[in-house]
């Protein structure tokens, strides 16, 4: 069976997205990640499927979705990549840990913004949830 980790963003535009694909493609069903806002945009970014399009990770179920939408699942993990998320993430049953992981916001910058997001989600989250939840 597998574990669930949701990382959750203010908007669920960019950095959650990124992050939601990096797990689902590197953990190959071993993790199921998820991902919602707080205040969801109810869109992907446009660079931030590119990104991923580029990478062979896109989904075309990988959408902006408002928290309430998943907060039923039971996730093994939740990360906060941004500040906002992170002061405002509920509670979930079950005292699920809840990890603050920041990243800077790639929305309105140039592509390599969306690179640099993506690599960083790479090198610092993936290594995390590895020693979290693999054993």
């Amino acid at each position: 069976m597998s574990k669930k980790v949701l990382v959750l963003c203010t908007g669920n535009s960019c950095r959650s997205i990124i992050a939601e694909a990096l797990i689902n493609h590197t953990f190959n069903g071993q993790i199921e990640a998820y991902s919602s806002g707080v205040s969801a945009s109810g869109r992907v970014n446009p660079k931030a499927k590119k990104i991923l399009e580029e990478n062979e990770m896109w989904r075309s179920s990988y959408h902006s979705k408002d928290i309430d939408s998943i907060i039923h699942i039971p996730f093994d993990l939740v990360i906060t990549v941004c500040e906002n998320a992170s002061q405002t993430c509920p509670i979930f049953p079950g005292n699920t840990p809840v990890k603050h992981m920041g990243f800077d916001d790639p929305d309105g910058q140039e592509y390599n913004a969306f690179k640099l997001c993506f690599e960083e989600i790479k090198e610092n989250l993936l290594p995390y949830i590895n020693s979290q939840l693999i054993f």
